[in-house]
């Protein structure tokens, strides 16, 4: 049995392999649809030295149409019941109540809710329920072109910075979290790089600033892979090639930011090429005990 208080806790910061169980994600949508092969990208994660599984059935990426519930709770509760045996630590991405409850009780001990707390009101009173750690990301509504509602409102203006107004918005998101009877010392928290935050400008700053976070006393969950802005900064410094950076340029900025990360104190950070992230972080990790 998993020592949530232990992963909780941890000093040393772990990473997190993302498993997408999706047709259209930003760069790998439609690769592990099949089960067998989720399952199996699932095992070569853990062997490459993820400590947590990521499991995804819905992209929130902008213009992503949402997946059916029935289908998420099919794709999310079939590699549950396959990677459990195998003896992984699986984080669920979902902002469904339904779909938290059923991984949860098919032995998933992590909820990622991209959302944090505010997309299904019940998913934290499921939380609270179940003994499992959950990670509550700052969420202001869908991204521009998002089939959600209000699709096309600009959510990136952040009036007092976007350090300041995401810290906040986070810390009111996670009182209502506590509200609904979720512990603190099971709470996670995520900065969400990259929703409502396009921009260099929007992401390196949270980045920077990671101690902000950490401040709240909270575990601070980075989830920086292959993000835009990490495609603007390899362009921005002529690096791309006519069809703009290629995957293994994006993953190793990746990996450079998640061995700044684990320099700073991260939590974990959420990653989808898990060998290149784990030796940053090893290095990060072994930084930070010298420091």
């Amino acid at each position: 049995m998993t020592d949530l208080q232990a992963l909780h806790d941890t000093t040393h910061t772990m990473v997190m392999g993302v498993l997408n169980i999706t047709e259209d994600s930003f760069s790998d949508g439609g690769l592990w649809l099949d089960p067998a092969k989720a399952a199996q990208h699932g095992r070569d994660m853990m062997a490459a030295g993820a400590d947590i599984i990521d499991i995804g059935a819905e992209s929130t990426r902008p213009g992503a149409k949402r997946v059916s519930e029935a289908d998420e709770l099919v794709r999310i509760t079939g590699a549950v019941k396959t990677l459990i045996p195998a003896g992984a630590i699986l984080s669920i991405d979902t902002t469904r109540a339904s779909v938290a409850a059923a991984a949860l009780s098919e032995g998933a001990q992590i909820i990622n809710d991209v959302s944090g707390g505010t997309l299904d009101a019940e998913l934290p009173h499921v939380v609270a329920d179940h003994d499992c750690l959950y990670i509550v990301q700052h969420w202001r509504g869908w991204l521009a072109g998002s089939k959600g509602a209000n699709p096309d409102q600009d959510t990136s203006v952040y009036e007092h910075g976007v350090l300041t107004d995401v810290h906040d918005e986070l810390m009111r998101q996670v009182d209502g979290v506590l509200a609904a009877g979720v512990k603190p010392e099971r709470i996670i928290i995520d900065p969400g790089l990259g929703f409502s935050k396009p921009g260099i400008e929007h992401n390196l700053p949270l980045l920077t600033g990671l101690e902000t976070f950490r401040a709240t006393g909270y575990p601070v969950l980075i989830g920086q892979s292959r993000k835009r802005f990490i495609s603007a900064m390899l362009t921005g410094a002529g690096t791309a090639g006519a069809d703009g950076p290629t995957m293994a340029q994006r993953d190793d900025v990746t990996a450079a930011l998640s061995a700044l990360s684990a320099e700073h104190g991260a939590w974990a950070v959420r990653v989808h090429d898990v060998a290149k992230s784990r030796a940053a972080v090893i290095a990060g990790n072994t930084w930070r005990e010298y420091a």
